[in-house]
């Protein structure tokens, strides 16, 4: 989650941001930005796997905990919500510009650049709102889960 390869997560928000102009970048920016998720979920879990196995005996509960805390924060935060996010704002952007009096250049990429404009600002509120639905929801889960297997 940290790093700036973390940013390869939101390459599905580029395809969806270029999807008016690119279409046929949209597929690969998804590929990209899942396998960022499998890739960092990969890690995280070798790490807790090789860290628990030193100083505890519940190894893989911990271990799957943190894989499926990991995938699950990182198909939210990455891939999910800021790609509709970004979807949506694209599409309604070329909605409301259709009736408009723009320029036919201005009607094909005003959705685009907005799309590309928005992405660093909604990075940290979807990471902290994902942050809050999960300590709310799958998290005390995975957490009594591993307490029950000690």
């Amino acid at each position: 989650r940290d790093g700036p390869l973390r940013y390869l997560g939101y390459a599905n928000e580029v395809g969806e941001s270029l999807k008016p102009i690119v279409p046929k970048l949209l597929v690969p920016s998804y590929v990209i930005s899942v396998g960022y998720v499998l890739v960092d979920t990969y890690d995280k879990g070798k790490k807790a796997y090789n860290n628990k196995a030193k100083s505890q005996t519940n190894v893989h509960p911990r271990t799957i905990a943190t894989v499926l805390d990991t995938f699950i924060w990182q198909g939210l935060a990455s891939v999910a919500v800021p790609g509709f996010t970004i979807n949506r704002v694209v599409h309604f952007a070329k909605l409301g510009l259709q009736r408009s009096a723009a320029t036919p250049l201005v009607k094909q990429w005003a959705p685009t650049l907005l799309g590309l404009a928005i992405i660093p600002l909604i990075v940290h509120p979807i990471d902290h709102a994902v942050h809050v639905a999960m300590d709310a929801s799958i998290r005390p889960l995975l957490r009594f889960l591993v307490d029950e297997t000690a």
